[in-house]
């Protein structure tokens, strides 16, 4: 089975979700089948706050069909802000979709939280992570602290680097939810958080949802 990722969406998450699944996959001395192509980061912010569905769809078919080509079983894209469109590419990929939000949405339900805190783009903020949380209720950043959080996260994603401000707006969303909201975890609302924050660098429960991607598509390679 060949792996088919939808990367670029920032360069960030990709070197992520590489290194991630040569380190899972070698972990059970699997080897790995996989083919990324390059989809542009600016042009997905730009469609994702312009609620473009169609042009970013668009964009995943072309890039879909390549990885058809190369020999790729089944998709992902390697952006939590990519799948603003997910459910109308889903329907026109000429591969299966495995979708982040459902694999992120079986996990918490699974791990009994009822209290999260998001951060990442605007959009996936607001839509309290395109409202697939259902079994738990979900906080945002709090008046002009959402537009901060949006702006550092567009900036880190584009650049494929986090600076120390930042990183001093991504602390203070966890610190409101931590102190605030009284949450059970926080979820890293978009991949190339993983710049920042990882389980074994933090003292509260983390939702790393690229990671949990990440899994599921071993998963599917390895049954």
């Amino acid at each position: 089975m060949q792996i088919g990722l939808i990367g670029g969406i920032g360069p960030a998450a990709t070197d992520f979700y590489y290194r991630s699944l040569i380190e899972r996959f070698a972990s059970e001395e699997k080897n790995l089948d996989m083919t990324i192509v390059h989809a542009d980061a600016p042009t997905l912010i730009k469609n994702l706050m312009e609620d473009n569905k169609d042009g970013q769809v668009a964009i995943y078919n072309d890039l879909t069909l390549r990885l058809k080509k190369a020999g790729a079983n089944f998709v992902a894209i390697t952006s939590i802000a990519g799948h603003f469109c997910v459910e109308k590419f889903k329907k026109k990929s000429v591969l299966p979709v495995v979708d982040l939000l459902s694999c992120v949405q079986k996990e918490i339900k699974h791990r009994g939280y009822k209290r999260i805190g998001i951060i990442g783009t605007k959009p996936v903020m607001v839509s309290k992570f395109y409202s697939m949380i259902t079994s738990a209720e979900v906080f945002i950043p709090e008046d002009n602290l959402l537009d901060k959080v949006h702006e550092a996260y567009a900036e880190m994603a584009t650049l494929g680097c986090a600076n120390n401000e930042q990183k001093e707006i991504f602390e203070k969303a966890c610190n409101q939810f931590l102190s605030k909201n009284k949450v059970d975890a926080i979820m890293l609302g978009g991949t190339d958080l993983a710049l920042i924050y990882r389980s074994d660098n933090v003292d509260f429960k983390l939702i790393d949802c690229a990671k949990i991607h990440v899994e599921e598509l071993f998963r599917l390679n390895v049954n």
